[in-house]
């Protein structure tokens, strides 16, 4: 036996069970979260209506009061390439590999600027934050635009729905 085989074996041990313990408590967050509403369905003719569409990255979504707690269920906690998209109905994130979310004007409470949510830091106001209603539970939801300027459009017309 090499003298190189058993710290490679035992290191590849290791890497395996870390990989299974986080696999293992991302499961149990999502069966925690069950109870959780499922986003709702955007309208079909949604696109052809939208007022702004905004390249750039869905960060993730976090409960409202508890900012530090990333919502595993319905895909929500994974972070991906994304469209903002604003339309009179309501905003449209269209996720690439995970699936999309719709926030309904009326589900929408307020939209802000942060430098960070879980697990993601960026300059000063350059998350736009979507605070809404999903179901009975209030969450914020954050979008990294790819441009100061998409930050600005994407902040101006989310804030026009709550306007309107």
């Amino acid at each position: 036996m090499s003298d190189k085989l058993v710290p490679t074996l035992l290191t590849i041990l290791i890497v395996v069970v870390l990989f299974a313990l986080i696999r293992w408590g991302w499961r149990g967050r999502v069966r925690r979260q069950a109870g959780l509403a499922a986003p709702a369905q955007a309208p079909r003719d949604l696109l052809q209506r939208a007022t702004a569409r905004v390249d750039g990255m869905y960060v993730v979504t976090t409960y409202t009061a508890q900012p530090l707690e990333r919502i595993a269920g319905h895909g929500l906690g994974v972070r991906t390439n994304a469209e903002a998209i604003v339309a009179p109905d309501g905003v449209f994130l269209n996720r690439q590999g995970a699936p999309d979310v719709f926030i309904p004007r009326e589900d929408l409470r307020a939209v802000s600027t942060a430098s960070g949510m879980v697990g993601k830091f960026v300059e000063r106001d350059g998350l736009v934050v979507l605070t809404w209603d999903l179901g009975d539970t209030r969450v914020d939801t954050g979008f990294r635009a790819r441009t100061g300027e998409g930050s600005r459009q994407l902040e101006d017309a989310a804030s026009a729905l709550l306007d309107a």
